[in-house]
């Protein structure tokens, strides 16, 4: 049983840019940053109760969806396969996997008992569309940072290995917390997360102490403590559906695209990638709040979740400046 998304008390940055990638998981991930006990693992475990149910190819040992890629298994391979409701989950990645854990291996026991090859498939096709949640994903031994690349740039696990070729959909959401404090991320793989935001400790005495009463509540009693808050989750998790179907509708227009193409072009970003995940947040964001096109409003915060990881720090400079210079930028490009 996990402490209830809705009982978090403030991170409400961290929460919000979560819930951008369940309305639309082709933003691109998150990467949460920020020091230890400031609930990131906890907001991330949590999401799963308010995730939404997904239509999968019934024994698709990957899930599969009806329409899209597909993997090679016999289910896949039907013309007509039966369909199933199945829940999206939150797999998690330990540091110390290794690399047959992850991409899939020969099942030995299935070779040494029916004397036949069988491939058991690893971590990535467990991931496929659900969200993938890497703890201290600075701390990633570099070999598993590569095959976790370039899954996420195919969207694709392929595996040759004793004779078996094997190719499975690895479409996922990828997730990673970390603290600065423990060392940098590589920037290959930093910029494949498409949101990233930086938590903080409350500061607030009232705040505080609600945190504190809150986690006393849960440990004395989780189940009763997670009863009380259902309604408010049951209602999230309908919102997000909500917002899912709306998103299609919100329109986007020539305007905002010239604004969100003005602050990328100020910052001096590289590729296209960035005006692209605040294209897609600012409308996911607009969604979730329930109007029908995207504003100033969701730009702004669009921004602040897309760009806070991809601006160049010069040497000796604070993280703290990058967020000044964006805060400036927004402001010069407003309508």
């Amino acid at each position: 049983m996990t402490f209830p998304f809705e009982a978090i008390v403030g991170q409400e940055p961290l929460k919000t840019a979560l819930i951008l990638n369940v309305i639309d998981p082709g933003i691109g991930g998150l990467l949460v940053m920020g020091e230890k006990g400031t609930a990131k693992s906890t907001a991330i475990r949590s999401l799963a109760e308010l995730l939404p149910r997904l239509e999968a190819i019934d024994w698709c040992p990957c899930r599969c969806a009806p329409t899209g890629p597909r993997c090679t298994c016999s289910s896949c391979a039907e013309p007509e396969p039966s369909i199933k409701s199945v829940p999206m989950r939150v797999v998690e990645l330990p540091l110390g996997i290794t690399e047959d854990r992850l991409v899939g291996s020969i099942d030995i026991e299935h070779a040494l008992k029916a004397g036949e090859k069988r491939f058991e498939r690893g971590l990535l096709a467990e991931a496929h569309r659900n969200f993938l949640y890497v703890d201290e994903v600075n701390l990633l031994e570099d070999h598993i940072v590569d095959l976790l690349l370039d899954s996420a740039a195919m969207g694709v696990n392929t595996v040759e290995r004793e004779g078996i070729s094997i190719s499975h959909p690895a479409r996922f959401i990828l997730v990673g917390s970390m603290n600065p404090e423990e060392g940098d991320l590589r920037p290959q793989l930093l910029d494949r997360f498409g949101l990233a935001v930086r938590v903080s400790a409350l500061t607030d005495k009232a705040a505080r102490m609600e945190v504190l009463k809150r986690r006393m509540a849960y440990d004395a009693d989780p189940a009763g403590f997670s009863l009380a808050w259902r309604q408010a989750q049951e209602a999230m998790a309908e919102r997000i559906v909500s917002a899912q179907r709306r998103l299609a509708d919100v329109r986007v227009e020539d305007g905002v695209l010239e604004r969100i193409v003005s602050i990328t072009a100020a910052l001096e970003l590289d590729g296209h990638r960035a005006d692209i995940v605040m294209v897609k947040a600012a409308r996911a964001l607009a969604a979730y709040r329930g109007v029908g096109e995207v504003g100033p409003d969701e730009i702004s915060e669009a921004a602040r979740h897309a760009l806070v990881h991809r601006q160049r720090r010069l040497p000796f400079e604070d993280a703290g400046d990058g967020r000044a210079r964006l805060s400036k930028i927004l402001e010069e490009v407003s309508p």
